[in-house]
């Protein structure tokens, strides 16, 4: 498949919180939140007029595709989203985030209840574009306690995907929440066709847990790109059989592809994938 990539960033953007970059330090916003009363300056938006840039891009990506292979759209998580929103940088460690959900809980929800809603226009509008499947990245989940987990990220990501499979249900949903291994069960149940996997979990042991209730898609640590080329092969052959034989795994890295990468290690590794699985099927 093809995914379209943009930056994670694209909806406070829109809502008015004015994203730029820093070199050498990443995204910083102009306005972030930093009191209630903050809250009362953001709504809904219109994702064909705001983010239009993006909706052009999925119809133009999918019209070169001409069927060649599925294209999928893609949106961060309210918890990821408000994490950058609060904090109003990417270094701050996030801390303003969790200390909303502790003491401003009321607040804290009524920010992320918004952002489900906008993330799940935003989805909506990237599949009327094109868009075949769509995955929401929680990247920052893991930040959270494991009860703080379930309230303010499971919660959430649960609304958006009983909202697409309500609204467009022969579209597939994939949830990524890096460092959440331990809600893999509750997340398979939350609607998803799949789940995304970073490269510390286990595919066998996901596997075992969730069953066939969804795919998983992973998990090759990103950084495995930089390796020599046999070793390179050898952690994508490890990857496929730590899944196993059978349906129901689509390889992916754990984490985003960084911009050093030597387009040639990203082939070998989509030839490795071909010539393993192929011979996986052969023996099968």
């Amino acid at each position: 498949a093809a995914i379209l990539f943009s930056d994670i960033l694209t909806i406070p953007d829109a809502m008015g919180l004015g994203l730029h970059f820093v070199e050498g330090e990443g995204p910083r916003f102009e306005r972030p939140l930093q009191t209630i009363a903050d809250l009362d300056r953001l709504g809904r938006i219109d994702p064909e007029a705001s983010l239009r840039y993006v909706m052009d891009a999925v119809r133009m990506i999918r019209r070169e595709l001409n069927g060649l292979v599925p294209l999928i759209g893609f949106s961060g998580s309210p918890w990821t989203l408000a994490c950058y929103m609060l904090g109003g940088r990417s270094d701050s460690g996030f801390l303003e985030a969790r200390q909303w959900a502790w003491n401003e809980p009321r607040a804290m929800h009524r920010l992320l209840d918004l952002l489900a809603d906008v993330v799940i226009d935003y989805l909506l509008a990237q599949q009327q574009a094109g868009a075949q499947a769509l995955m929401v990245f929680d990247t920052w989940g893991g930040t959270l306690p494991y009860h703080d987990y379930r309230e303010y990220s499971l919660r959430y990501l649960e609304k958006i995907t009983q909202a697409l499979r309500s609204a467009a249900p022969e579209t597939p949903v994939i949830l990524f929440s890096k460092g959440a291994q331990a809600h893999l069960e509750v997340m398979a149940d939350s609607g998803c066709q799949a789940l995304g996997l970073d490269w510390t979990a286990s595919l066998g042991d996901a596997r075992r847990r969730v069953g066939e209730r969804v795919a998983l898609q992973g998990n090759l640590d990103p950084v495995a790109l930089k390796a020599r080329p046999e070793v390179l092969s050898r952690l994508v052959r490890e990857t496929l059989a730590d899944f196993g034989q059978g349906p129901g795994h689509v390889f992916n890295l754990g984490h985003g592809i960084t911009p050093d990468i030597d387009p040639e290690q990203v082939g070998l590794l989509v030839q490795t994938v071909h010539e393993t699985s192929a011979q996986s099927r052969l023996l099968a």
